[in-house]
């Protein structure tokens, strides 16, 4: 049985289906191209009713500094998969060029902090020794009896173009492929890989008052590639619904995303989508279910730097 298995194939960055509403997520030198203050938070529980599937959060908040002509932002998530547990943290800066008619092309770097915990507290072994839900002993030197967390940091950098009707970004995260350590007893070493996000979305106009928003996401690290396609339609720019799909051939199909939403207030808007399992875990699973919450203050800030004040003692 050992020999039958030649490789495995997993992905380290979190997965979030409402991609499309949450550029920044993915796209550092997106920090700012809302043209105001923009909060998002994010909560996702995938694959329901299968024992230690992922349950994800992410909130991110950024901002344009228009007399830099620059934004800044700051992104922090939390995601776990059964034992295990990864907490992210980063801070991003990007300058932005105007760039032909109403467009802007962004360029920016962030420092991302990495934690990965272990809780052996919760798993069992098979010759372990247990009374009334205490650990004896695990009887196994792989796995710890508390809980375990390792540190490091990376650095991400992208480039993002923004346009009225068409838009597009490439970042690649972890640059410096960082490793770290976790000590349960023997060292484990875990090496982040550098991994790539490439997507694009455009606006077709029917009317005044309707309009379509196809997207794409593709994420690779150069071994393997997954894409992920989506299409929302928009009623006056205040309601909207669509579908996505994730995968391109039979051993990569995931999922059918089905997504609602609508522009609450001027400066909320409220999303839910639910990911239909296409793959074989769909025997074993009630689906996935995501909700983004966004707060677009929708008001300039800071303009400009106020211009000097010269006294003209004339009209004192």
């Amino acid at each position: 049985m050992f020999f039958l298995v030649s490789k495995l194939w997993a992905q380290q960055p979190a997965q979030y289906s409402m991609y499309m509403l949450n550029p920044y997520q993915y796209h550092t030198a997106y920090a700012g191209l809302d043209e105001s203050l923009s909060a998002t938070g994010v909560f996702r529980k995938q694959w329901v009713n299968f024992p230690g599937s992922p349950l994800g959060f992410n909130f991110n908040v950024h901002l344009p500094l228009e007399y830099l002509r620059s934004g800044v932002g700051i992104a922090m998530e939390h995601d776990i998969i059964g034992a295990y547990a990864n907490t992210m943290a980063r801070a991003s800066y990007n300058y932005i060029f105007d760039f032909g008619d109403k467009g802007k092309l962004s360029a920016g770097a962030s420092l991302r902090f990495m934690q990965k915990s272990l809780d052996g507290t919760i798993l069992r072994a098979p010759d372990g020794n247990y009374e009334a839900g205490i650990i004896i002993g695990h009887n196994d030197n792989l796995i710890p009896q508390t809980k375990v967390s390792s540190n490091t940091f990376s650095a991400d950098a992208g480039i993002y173009y923004k346009h009225s009707k068409f838009e597009a970004g490439l970042t690649a995260i972890n640059l410096t492929a960082p490793k770290t350590r976790l000590d349960i007893g023997t060292v484990q070493e875990i090496r982040y890989l550098r991994n790539y996000m490439l997507s694009a979305a455009y606006r077709f106009d029917i009317n005044k008052e309707m309009s379509l928003h196809p997207s794409v996401l593709l994420k690779t690290d150069f071994i393997k590639f997954q894409p992920e396609y989506g299409l929302i339609f928009k009623y006056q720019d205040n309601f909207f619904g669509g579908a996505a799909f994730r995968g391109y051939s039979k051993n990569t199909m995931d999922a059918v995303v089905i997504l609602a939403g609508m522009q609450i207030t001027k400066n909320i808007m409220l999303a839910y989508s639910y990911d239909v399992s296409v793959s074989k875990l769909s025997n074993f699973n009630g689906g996935s279910h995501e909700i983004l919450l966004n707060y677009n203050l929708r008001e300039p800030l800071g303009k400009e730097i106020p211009a000097k004040v010269i006294y003209n003692p004339r009209f004192l």
